[in-house]
């Protein structure tokens, strides 16, 4: 529309200034035409032609003035003419501008604003239509851009962007936290440089594809992973680089304990056959008399057993990862089962001269678990007091009920456990001296597989030793009334 008025009003004067010099142009031509053929016919003398000539340029000038006056009435009419059409339009355009930047709605239905509206053509109405239009833009965009602030601020994983100077445009609280990223630290190198990382911003924006764009640190006792990748504009030109930062420290131990696991299977597993190889090896060599024959055959046997069992227990171990162990849970008198734990180790017992007592106290309600894995766990601690207490040593057991759980007291005055140990004594092969325990055919998984199994049932296991005192255990079960 604006650009037609241009169009109109350049026409307009154009017409008019070639008008004007056309008929001045035409008037002066015509009387000097008049001039000339009066000179050539002698009719006119000196004084006549100066005469004629002053009047010829006196009547231009009266023509001149009164075509600047017709050009300056027309100017005055152009400029009405565009002070309605245009200027009063940008100005009513200006003022609902301000009154929008303001926070003003227009209200078309206001008997003012329609006067306004009526004043003005159909650009201000168009105007209108846009600002409502760019509004609900407006509120859509910044509708976005606070999810997006609501996502990055609330990320586990932390993220920085970089512009082409290095310089920090955005940033997470989850980098800042991951990073240990200080408030003098605005720029990339601030940032890396203190990992001492074989990176930075060119390899990663110009050398993409022949340079690593994941990086793993260490922040004090946490590792992290950083992944960069550059980003570009609507040009499709490099404008920076992203850096994506996440916590990977739990897969890093999980990492690590994967490969003790399979180090400590593979040397428990070694140990027995190579004795196993060593003396089977030895008979197959040379004739030995009978009882010779009969101790490296016991030894083979010995290895044989303790493979065997270590083979159990991992695959035990493995059910119950796996979830795949099918418990099968029951209610049953806990001080019968531990009265009959205690019998089946009554061999063990008399061998070390042991002085073991159970005492149950009265009124002890049946315990709901899986009862053949209940009675797994009691063995395998009453076998543990019996192994680790010197001979003649005494071992007291009591089963009584507290709240809503049953338990299973074991006091013994054996070797004891060193404190630094007693975190970790639930750990899969952890031993507190390797050798010993080897030497009396343990495991090492024992105790791992006794939590697991009271986790699995909803009861509880806990340590306490003092070195050269002795060591209690308590196990506690749940009865049937807290199960239900």
């Amino acid at each position: 529309m604006f650009k037609n008025i241009q169009i109109k009003i350049v026409i307009l004067f154009t017409v008019i200034g070639i008008a004007i010099i056309s008929a001045l142009g035409l008037f002066f031509i015509n009387e000097l035409n008049v001039l000339n053929s009066d000179i050539l016919t002698n009719q006119l003398t000196i004084e006549q032609v100066t005469t004629n000539i002053n009047n010829i340029f006196n009547q231009t000038k009266i023509t001149l003035i009164i075509s600047i006056i017709v050009f300056i009435l027309i100017s005055i009419l152009v400029g009405i003419f565009i002070s309605k059409v245009v200027i009063h339009p940008i100005n009513k355009l200006i003022k609902s501008a301000e009154r929008i930047a303001s926070g003003e709605e227009l209200d078309i239905g206001n008997k003012e604003d329609n006067k306004d509206n009526n004043e003005v053509n159909g650009l201000v109405n168009a105007f209108d239509m846009m600002t409502t239009e760019l509004k609900d833009k407006l509120s859509e965009v910044s509708k976005q851009k606070n999810q997006i602030e609501t996502i990055l601020l609330h990320m586990t994983d932390g993220l920085i962007a970089f512009d082409m100077e290095g310089e920090i445009i955005l940033i997470n609280p989850a980098a800042k936290k991951l990073l240990s990223i200080s408030p003098e630290d605005n720029s990339f190198e601030d940032i890396f440089k203190k990992f001492k990382l074989d990176i930075n911003m060119e390899k990663i924006i110009y050398l993409e594809n022949w340079t690593s764009s994941e990086q793993r640190i260490q922040v004090q006792e946490r590792f992290i992973n950083v992944f960069f990748a550059p980003f570009k504009n609507e040009n499709d030109r490099p404008a920076g680089i992203i850096a994506v930062i996440q916590d990977i420290t739990e897969h890093v131990k999980l990492d690590n304990v994967r490969k003790e696991f399979v180090a400590d299977v593979s040397h428990e597993l070694k140990t027995p056959i190579t004795s196993i190889m060593g003396y089977a090896d030895t008979l197959l060599e040379g004739e030995y008399d009978k009882d010779t024959q009969d101790k490296f055959l016991n030894v083979i046997a010995t290895e044989a057993r303790r493979m065997a069992k270590l083979v159990t227990d991992l695959l035990t171990l493995s059910r119950y990862d796996n979830n795949q162990n099918r418990m099968q849970k029951e209610a049953f008198d806990l001080g019968e089962l531990v009265k009959k734990c205690k019998e089946k180790l009554e061999i063990e017992i008399q061998k070390k001269n042991h002085k073991v007592n159970c005492f149950v106290t009265a009124d002890v309600p049946p315990v709901y678990a899986d009862k053949s894995d209940i009675e797994r766990v009691v063995l395998n601690i009453l076998s543990n007091s019996i192994k680790y207490t010197k001979d003649n040593g005494e071992i007291k057991i009591y089963v009584g009920f507290v709240y809503n759980d049953a338990y299973i007291k074991v006091f013994d005055n054996g070797i004891g456990i060193p404190e630094d140990d007693l975190n970790r004594i639930f750990e899969r092969f952890y031993r507190v001296d390797k050798a010993r325990t080897r030497e009396m055919g343990g495991t090492g998984l024992g105790l791992s597989i006794a939590k697991e199994i009271l986790d699995k049932n909803g009861g509880s296991i806990d340590i306490k030793s003092v070195v050269g005192q002795g060591t209690e255990v308590v196990i506690k079960v749940p009865t049937k009334d807290n199960k239900k």
